[in-house]
């Protein structure tokens, strides 16, 4: 049995534990952003882009002479790693609270089908060209909207008269979400060639088109949901006991998950609705955090922010390398994802056979 000593100096190496990993993180954060700044077809050094960021520097050496650094730096690719970060913290965070409210290691959230819905929406404005009637809003508005008819449609049909099983939640959200990936590859099948081509792009994951506009659009609607997320993590540790336990302790389970629901539909269709569709990353980067830090929730959710903000800046980085032009974000984070979901599954296994 454990002396009081004892469990104070467990106590003590893990909130030391904690603080070095909160403290690389913003550190990696940091320096992951600058390098992502400085690659691209006219590479800059890592003091060049300090420099333009925060000392006011115009204009860099080139090979052919000054090259405007600063219309480099913030008019293209600043935007697209404010954009890659912020998909990246709204994804991981919707993971983490997916992850804890369906008290499910492999919940994410394309398991409720909020991704296949929104992504129903954005197709849906490109393949009637509602982007060119209503404008640039049009696409990611329509991905809202239809995030939140896919939770509205997932709530109902889960709904019994005893409350809202976390079971039928999980099977809801699976055939709805189905269901709106039949209706995405339908609307491929009937669109016209022309705008194919920008649907399946979309399809796959991409940040390519990330701008300062696209960048303002989502900051809102994600910042918003994080915070709500956040403040509600207490709930979060107590519904991970079970629903019987966080009643006795006082939650009102119903009221909350509606609310931790509603957070993750709007940081979700946030990202969808400016990147397309970004598998695994709502898996992997909780995981990992879980794994540095434990399971408490106060903390899991804001470093899922910041770990699911580097982990999308260095894969996209890494998709802007490897192709002129940028290979979509998707793809890589799809190779990455599933052997990352198998290790899970494994290990997951071996917890309940032995």
């Amino acid at each position: 049995m454990l002396e009081n000593g004892q469990i104070e100096s467990i106590f003590r190496r893990n909130n030391k534990r904690k603080a070095i990993v909160v403290s690389v993180s913003f550190i990696v954060l940091f320096v992951s952003v600058i390098v992502s700044i400085s690659l691209g077809t006219f590479r800059m050094s890592f003091t060049e882009v300090v420099d333009v960021l925060f000392f006011g520097r115009t204009f860099v050496d080139g090979p052919y002479g000054p090259v405007n650094a600063n219309f480099i730096v913030f008019d293209i690719r600043l935007p697209r790693v404010l954009c890659a970060a912020l998909v990246g913290a709204a994804l991981a965070i919707a993971g983490a609270a997916l992850q804890g409210l369906f008290r499910n290691p492999m919940a994410s959230p394309s398991v409720i089908g909020i991704s296949s819905g929104a992504a129903f929406g954005a197709c849906l404005a490109m393949a009637f060209g509602f982007s060119i009637a209503a404008g640039a809003l049009a696409i990611p508005s329509m991905a809202f909207i239809f995030a939140f008819i896919t939770l509205f449609l997932v709530y109902f049909m889960a709904r019994t008269k005893l409350g809202v099983p976390v079971t039928m939640l999980l099977l809801s959200g699976i055939a709805i979400g189905a269901f709106f990936s039949g209706l995405v590859s339908l609307l491929q099948y009937i669109m016209p060639e022309q705008q194919l081509g920008g649907v399946v792009f979309w399809l796959m994951g991409s940040l390519a088109q990330c701008g300062w506009n696209e960048f303002r659009l989502i900051l809102l609607p994600i910042l918003f949901g994080s915070m709500i997320l956040v403040l509600f993590s207490k709930d979060l540790n107590l519904l991970s006991l079970g629903d019987d336990q966080a009643k006795n302790l006082g939650v009102n389970v119903e009221r909350t998950r509606v609310i931790i629901l509603c957070a993750t539909a709007l940081v979700v269709a946030g990202a969808v609705s400016v990147s397309g569709v970004i598998g695994f990353v709502g898996l992997i980067v909780p995981h990992i955090i879980r794994m540095l830090i434990g399971p408490d929730h106060k903390l899991l959710l804001p470093m899922s922010l910041v770990g699911g903000a580097i982990f999308l800046v260095i894969v996209d980085t890494v998709s802007r390398m490897v192709i002129t032009g940028g290979m979509p974000v998707g793809i890589i984070t799809a190779i990455l994802g599933a052997p990352f979901f198998l290790y899970i599954l494994r290990t997951r296994k071996k917890e309940v056979w032995g």
